[in-house]
């Protein structure tokens, strides 16, 4: 499977990254890169994330982070929609 990052869901990361860079450059950093590593899994094992709250899409917890990632399997190819602090209100 393809992965591919919606521009809402890279705004998303880049906001996050911003935000905790502020305090911390490093956390920002590694928050980014455990994000990234978790999302590769699903070109391999696009089911992993659990059944979504919004018809059709699926929500991978990313641990060691309070990220969520919100997506959905289209055809051979794995659609990054969001990725969002777990304490934001999602849908």
């Amino acid at each position: 499977m393809e992965l591919k990052w919606t521009t809402v869901a890279l705004n998303d990361i880049d906001d996050a990254g911003t935000y905790i860079a502020e305090e911390n450059p490093r956390a920002a950093t590694g928050m980014a890169n455990r994000v990234i590593e978790a999302t590769a899994y699903l070109t391999e094992h696009p089911t992993l994330g659990r059944q979504g709250r919004l018809r059709g899409t699926r929500e991978l917890v990313v641990s060691g982070t309070p990220f969520l990632v919100i997506y959905r399997i289209r055809y051979n190819e794995v659609h990054l929609l969001r990725v969002l602090h777990h304490a934001r209100r999602w849908p």
